[in-house]
């Protein structure tokens, strides 16, 4: 991996969620007409509530994607502007439809169209682990340290366990987060039950997934944050 261009990288990245938007059966996996993946994502927003306590804006959604996660957290995100960027004019364009209140651009994560010091908050959703490049990982913690504020914060949620199904992607651990972000502050914790479980829980996913968020070992992912030094 490491002798993979940044170049190269993008150009992977671009292959890889083409793929995704074109697989019928991966939108319907992740489709939230499915009871496990909306019970995934009201952890997931209960879980970050409590992180973003305090926090001030402006925000930056990184790899924002169709706007889920800022849909999802739009109720308990700081007030102020809201920046969604991503690799994909499609995504980008559903995204804007749903959300006219946030701002949208298309820009790689190691090169964003920002001034310094723009933003107070970052979100970083399973968007590290898309990165198999450790030079293109360096490059968007540059970037993020660069348009984030001293002592702003990084929103993190991420894959900490690997998926045996998509080589697509890694796993980080809190120390692969502390090792990104030297000198930052890392507060994570595992949360989500493991997705292709809770695909099949059906209609007890209300009962089970609850009692299943307590068993560490099926969490597969962090959340938490990562804060700059002030």
């Amino acid at each position: 991996m490491a002798g993979r261009s940044r170049t190269s990288e993008v150009d992977r990245l671009h292959r890889v969620y083409e793929d995704y938007d074109a697989d019928g059966s991966a939108q319907a996996r992740w489709s939230l007409d499915n009871p496990g993946n909306r019970a995934i994502h009201a952890e997931r927003a209960r879980r970050a509530t409590p992180f973003l306590a305090g926090a001030v804006g402006p925000v930056l959604d990184l790899g924002c994607g169709e706007g889920r996660v800022l849909t999802e957290l739009r109720a308990v995100l700081p007030t102020g502007a809201r920046v969604g960027v991503d690799l994909r004019l499609s995504r980008l364009v559903t995204a804007a439809a749903a959300l006219p209140e946030v701002a949208f651009a298309r820009a790689e994560g190691s090169a964003l169209p920002f001034p310094a010091g723009a933003f107070e908050l970052v979100l970083a959703f399973t968007l590290f682990s898309s990165i198999l490049d450790p030079s293109s990982s360096v490059a968007l913690v540059a970037e993020v340290d660069r348009v984030l504020r001293p002592g702003g914060q990084v929103l993190w949620y991420d894959l900490r366990r690997a998926n045996p199904n998509n080589p697509e992607v890694r796993a980080l651990n809190p120390a692969d987060v502390a090792g990104l972000f030297p000198g930052w502050t890392t507060n994570l914790r595992p949360v989500t039950v493991l997705p292709p479980l809770t695909r099949r829980l059906g209609p007890a996913t209300g009962a089970l997934y609850p009692v299943l968020a307590h068993v560490r070992p099926l969490a597969t992912h962090l959340l938490g944050t990562v804060a700059k030094p002030a």
